[in-house]
Formats: C-alpha cells, sequence, structure tokens
C-alpha cells in the first residue's frame, strides 16, 4: 500500500539556533545492588544518561564492560584513575552477560573476518564508507573524527572536526570529498581530505536536528534522514541551498536506487518511504505486519528493497513496482536485532546486533539459504556495512573500537559434488 504526501517545503539559509542539552533521564527508579563501586555509579553515570542504562537486563561480558568505561571516561566521566578498577569490578559481577547468544548456520561459503583498532581509543567509529579510491572511512561519532584507513598499507589518519559535531554517516562525491551528518553539531559537513577544510551547511529548518545517513544522487545532490526529529532533507550539490520536508516517524536509512529515487525507512513505524529527487514530494509503502520496525535499508540491482526488522528479527524484502512483501526469520531469532545491512552482487549481507557476540549473515535471494559468523572481536554492534569492489564487506563495531572487513574467499568444494 503506498500514500503520495506532499508535504511543506521550507528553503531557509538562517543557522539552527542553538539547543540545549538534553537532560539525563530520572534515574529514581533503577536500584543499584549494593556494594564497592556502586557509589561511584551513581554520582559519575548520570551526568550523561540515566541509570537504566547501566542496569540493563543483558548485562555485558567483563571485556565489554571493560570497553564502555574506556569510552564513558573518554567522554569526561568523572571517574579517577584508582576508581576504574573498582567501578569494573561492580559492573562485571552485578550485571554479568546475559544477551541472546547466536545460533550459526553452516553453509558453502568461506570468508575471512579481519579487524583494526582505530587510533583513538573511545572514538566510538559508526557508519563505514568505502571510498571510490579504495580508502575506507569511518565516522568517529564520540570525538568527533573523521578517519582514513589504507587496506594496502593498514595506515590510518584522523581528521578532527570541530567539539561536540558527533560525525555519523559518510559518503565520498567524485571531487574526492568526504560529505558527513554532524548529529551532535546538527549540521552537514564537507571534509575536503587534501586540505583538512570542512564546509558547514546548517540544517535550514529550525525544528530540525540530528541529521542521521546521507546519501548523494547521480546529479550530484545530497539527500539525508534526521533520526528521531522527523525530517528529510536535500543539499543541492551545485549551490548548497538546503531544502527539508517534515516526514515521519523517525526516518532512519536512506539509499538510492537504479533510477536516482532516494528510498528511506521510518523507523518509527511500518513504513517506507521515497523522495522525488526534484519535487521533494514523499510516497510511503505501508508494510503488512503493524509491527515490523525497519531500520538500514540495502537495494538490489532490481530495486527490490532489503531491510532487517529490527523489532521482529526477520529480513524483509519489499519490491515498490509490485508490492509484493516477503520476509524471512533471522538465523538467531526474534531477539536478534538486525542493524547494518548492504548487498554485494545481490547477496545481501546483515549483521545481528542483539545477540554477543555479534554475527554476520549472508543471505542469497535466489537460494534464500543463509549462512552466518561470529565476528571475532563481537562487534559491539555494526550499524551500517558497505562492500567493495571485491564483494568484501567492511563494517565498523561502535562498540569495540574497531572497523573491519569479512573477505569472501570462496565457495567451499566438496569431492563428492565438485561444487
Amino acid at each position: 500500500m503506498k500514500t503520495v504526501l506532499l508535504g511543506s517545503v521550507i528553503v531557509l539559509s538562517t543557522a539552527l539556533p542553538a539547543l540545549s542539552q538534553e537532560q539525563a533521564r530520572n534515574e529514581s527508579a533503577v536500584q543499584l545492588p549494593d556494594g564497592p563501586g556502586k557509589a561511584i555509579v551513581q554520582a559519575a553515570c548520570v551526568q550523561c544518561h540515566g541509570l537504566d542504562r547501566v542496569a540493563q537486563p543483558i548485562g555485558n561480558t567483563p571485556q565489554g564492560w571493560q570497553i564502555v568505561l574506556n569510552n564513558m571516561v573518554g567522554l569526561g566521566a568523572k571517574i579517577t584513575p584508582d576508581q576504574v578498577e573498582v567501578v569494573h569490578e561492580y559492573l562485571a559481577r552485578n550485571f554479568p552477560d546475559r544477551a541472546p547468544k547466536p545460533k550459526l548456520v553452516a553453509g558453502a561459503m568461506e570468508v575471512t573476518i579481519r579487524e583494526w583498532d582505530v587510533p583513538t581509543p573511545g572514538s566510538r567509529p559508526h557508519d563505514p564508507l568505502v571510498a571510490r579510491d579504495g580508502s575506507i572511512w569511518y565516522a568517529g561519532i564520540n570525538l568527533s573524527i573523521l578517519g582514513r584507513f589504507d587496506p594496502k598499507t593498514a595506515q590510518f589518519k584522523e581528521y578532527k572536526l570541530r567539539p561536540k559535531s558527533g560525525p555519523h554517516g559518510l559518503v565520498d562525491d567524485a571531487q574526492g570529498n568526504i560529505w558527513f551528518t554532524a548529529q551532535q553539531g546538527h549540521y552537514i559537513g564537507k571534509l575536503n581530505p587534501k586540505t583538512g577544510d570542512v564546509t558547514e551547511f546548517k540544517l535550514s529548518h529550525p525544528d530540525a536536528r540530528s541529521p542521521h545517513t546521507p546519501i548523494l544522487d547521480p546529479k550530484g545532490n545530497l539527500f539525508f534522514t534526521t533520526s528521531g526529529n522527523n525530517f528529510v532533507g536535500r543539499v543541492n550539490g551545485r549551490t548548497g541551498e538546503m531544502t527539508m520536508v517534515r516526514q515521519g516517524p523517525n526516518p532512519y536509512g536512506i539509499l538510492v536506487n537504479s533510477k536516482g529515487v532516494p528510498f528511506f525507512t521510518l523507523y518509527g513505524t511500518n513504513k517506507l518511504g521515497s523522495i522525488n529527487p526534484d519535487t521533494m514530494e514523499i510516497t510511503e509503502y505501508t508494510l503488512p505486519n503493524p509491527g515490523i520496525r525497519p531500520r538500514r535499508i540495502a537495494i538490489t540491482s532490481d530495486d527490490v528493497i532489503w531491510f532487517g526488522d529490527y523489532a521482529r528479527g526477520y529480513l524483509g524484502s519489499y519490491d515498490p513496482k509490485t508490492g509484493q512483501y516477503r520476509e524471512w526469520p533471522t538465523p538467531s531469532g526474534p531477539d536478534s536485532q538486525i542493524y547494518g545491512i548492504t548487498v554485494a552482487n545481490d547477496v545481501v549481507w546483515y549483521n545481528e546486533s542483539g545477540v554477543r557476540p555479534n554475527t554476520i549473515v549472508r543471505f542469497d535471494p535466489r537460494t534464500e539459504k543463509f549462512q552466518s559468523w561470529i565476528i571475532p572481536s563481537g562487534g559491539g554492534v555494526v550499524r551500517h556495512m558497505m562492500p567493495d569492489r571485491n564483494g568484501n564487506i567492511w563494517i565498523a563495531g561502535s562498540g569495540v573500537n574497531k572497523i573491519g572487513v569479512v573477505e569472501v574467499r570462496s565457495v567451499i568444494r566438496t569431492a563428492s559434488t565438485g561444487r
């Protein structure tokens, strides 16, 4: 089912007014267990978030809690060096790992998963980008860093953005510029890697904030979503003029199909959307189950839309031309929380982020067969993926401070069949 909406299109050149920082949630409803470290956690953690973020039912591994602590200290948590071990022991003892475990599916494909630590601890790399020159980029959202990795030399280079930019999504243009969404700074940015210069485009609607995922269309125009803020936008590649349309709830992942039409998910409901790239007219596509929550998006060469149903644990496909919807339960079950997803050679790859350790899953639409592998580091939530020209899949593990690649080696051959 699809509905055409022509929202109010607003083009403004004024800067977004300063927004107050979100207040920490009320932690009075959360009762922490007694023991050494409790008072430190209660005092330090609520400076940025509620205690419900600490006392999650799924807990964490000792290694995972150490990474969390490192990230929080890097962000300025008021914990002295001698308190870190006390807090770590308290968290690991009282909130052990209770996350669902992966259910792996064997298959005929051989892969190798390699990972590298990014240079700055606590940068929390989000979306990876395979640039046109073969370099790999990532957004260090916590510490406002853009990172470049050379796969040939395994060398990193970092670019510091202005404080509290919070880069999230990345895309490169034909001139080699790296465009990014500054989720915390509420702007669209363009980095010139040769000079290090950054051009900022403030969100043009006074109510808009937190740009999320960008994508370029064939004409060089940049489209983007604003997660949790119910807008989609376009930056004219020639003039820099920005157009924003109110659209929700929660526009999230976005890609452009073979016709140059941007498609996006509405993560707050069971819908997809498309944008007329010239008029900014929005078309909605309602998916059949009200409980579906599509998050990221991938598109095969036939322009079928693929996504992970984050809420129900299904891989879904929708054909906008015919209205046909199909879904398959993911191997690790309903709590798998499918997140990052991409397509390489018309094969779908995605991440199960709700299980620990995270998995990489391969699904072949021709055979409807799954195969899956554990991410060696645990993954730490893979929020986005992107293939390179060889069909390998690049990932970023935000919770483990790593980037990685899933190298597709070959199909395992058996002596009995030769297949």
